[in-house]
């Protein structure tokens, strides 16, 4: 193998050659204590991000009219696919959050562009997700309100 491939090879590869567990103080020793932390972790947003307590109203009341309307299998889909992108992007915003506050508690112009891009992820989805609901929702509504 010629010295330039092997680099590119190398610099592929390198990430996958590290260890987590030579470099974390907890790692999880089993499915059931990973999900156990899963869990930790939404229930953590439930009771401190108050977005979250609006997204959950915000999605039953979602799934409600869903079932009310007699959506198809696709808008089904679609709506769990839009729906779950924005509570992961909510929840990965909280993350990026909690490192940015740890690694820079005092402030610091990168850190708050961190948080606001963060944050711009969760209004991005938010506004994609009413877009795509009022196109799913909406003409079955209109027909059932009889207009």
């Amino acid at each position: 193998m010629t010295n330039p491939t092997k680099k590119v090879l190398d610099e592929l590869t390198s990430t996958m050659k590290i260890n987590p567990n030579e470099y974390s103080l907890k790692v999880s020793p089993n499915r059931i204590q990973s999900f156990g932390y899963a869990l930790a972790g939404w229930l953590y947003m439930l009771r401190f991000q108050k977005n979250t307590r609006l997204m959950s109203v915000s999605s039953i009341v979602i799934f409600a009219v869903a079932l009310w309307l007699q959506i198809d299998f696709t808008g089904w889909a679609i709506l769990i696919l839009t729906i779950t992108t924005v509570w992961m992007a909510e929840f990965l915003n909280a993350a990026v959050e909690a490192v940015v506050n740890l690694a820079s508690p005092d402030f610091h112009p990168m850190a708050k562009v961190a948080k606001d891009v963060a944050a711009a992820a969760v209004l991005l989805g938010a506004v994609a997700s009413v877009l795509i609901g009022l196109l799913i929702l909406g003409p079955p509504l209109l027909h059932k309100l009889g207009y």
